[in-house]
């Protein structure tokens, strides 16, 4: 198997995207070897985009939002239940 040789471009590429990603080069370069520089780095951008606005309008607890869907589920299987 030949060694992986990145042009410097490339390189500088790799470092900004683990820097905004937090993580190591060393890491982030298994998924941009898999998935390419354009999709990790759509993904990294988006998935800040959305820790930001998770920040600013905040977030509902996972069990909160499950009784709720759950009320509107048994609601809705009330109105399909009554007689016509």
């Amino acid at each position: 198997m030949k060694p992986i040789a990145l042009t410097p471009t490339q390189q500088r590429r790799l470092l900004k995207l683990a820097r905004q990603a937090g993580r190591a080069p060393e890491h982030i370069l298994k998924f941009v070897l898999r998935d390419g520089f354009d999709f990790c780095e759509w993904q990294v951008r988006e998935s800040r985009a959305a820790d930001a606005e998770s920040k600013r309008k905040g977030t509902i607890p996972n069990d909160q939002v499950q009784r709720e869907a759950r009320r509107i589920i048994d609601a809705s299987r009330a109105r399909k239940a009554r007689p016509a």
